[in-house]
């Protein structure tokens, strides 16, 4: 079975590393136009290139998903071009102890990781409800739905996307527009590359498969969503951690 996404717009946020690059590559690959955003154009543009080195079609796009103006280019965008598909995978991680955390820490985390997706998301649905076909696909993450010690504001921030994807699917699922979420765990990243032996063994040993997620084990399962297969899927979280959580 291949998935076909020929003829389909993609917007990906936070498409300049990790997960969000990873998505925009395979959802290229099946054949999506897609649409990578980012704070760091620069970075979204060099993608892009090499997407459409590869034989598909991208470009790059400079988006501040936390700017006060962050609608309004987004609309810029949507008129030169509908989106039928939508991935709100920008965020960020702010970590302290509960007791220590700066109202600031918490602020930011939400309005990156939860704001932004309120206001994308209901800029870009409009067309998607006329057109009567459209995926939401909304990153969020393990710790959402277990939590995790020193990360309150960005467990509240992936929780409530959990929320958010359930409550609009409900909304608008007459229109035939899907939401869903991804709940990735553990994955390989920067970050994860700098952790010590014995810290990253001991992540593994938490894990059932006894690895670290790739970034294309959460793209692969945000193509599936994104197509026309995954067309009598709405509201659910797709936990993609390897059996961290079950």
């Amino acid at each position: 079975m291949r998935i076909d996404l020929s003829g389909k717009t993609a917007l990906v946020t936070g498409a300049s590393r990790g997960i969000g690059e990873a998505i925009a590559r395979r959802l290229a690959d099946c054949g999506a136009y897609v649409l990578c955003a980012a704070r760091s154009v620069e970075r979204v543009n060099e993608i892009a290139n090499e997407i459409v080195g590869a034989g598909h079609h991208a470009s790059g796009v400079q988006l501040d998903i936390t700017a006060n103006d962050v609608r309004e280019r987004v609309r810029v965008l949507i008129e030169k071009q509908a989106i039928d598909i939508l991935v709100n995978n920008a965020g960020i991680a702010e970590d302290d102890l509960f007791l220590r955390m700066k109202p600031e820490a918490w602020t930011n985390v939400l309005r990156t990781n939860l704001d932004s997706a309120f206001h994308i998301t209901q800029e870009v649905v409009k067309k998607m409800i006329r057109a009567r076909w459209g995926r939401i696909i909304n990153i969020s993450s393990v710790v959402g739905l277990m939590g995790n010690p020193g990360q309150t504001n960005y467990a509240a921030s992936k929780a409530a996307l959990i929320g958010f994807t359930k409550s609009l699917a409900l909304e608008i699922g007459s229109r035939n527009v899907t939401v869903n979420a991804i709940a990735p765990g553990f994955i390989q990243t920067a970050m994860t590359s700098a952790l010590a032996d014995e810290t990253r063994t001991t992540l593994e040993g938490r894990i059932a498969l006894k690895r670290l997620g790739t970034p294309d084990d959460v793209a692969f399962a945000a193509v599936f969503l994104a197509s026309e297969q995954a067309g009598y899927i709405t509201g659910t979280v797709l936990n993609v951690s390897g059996g961290l959580y079950t």
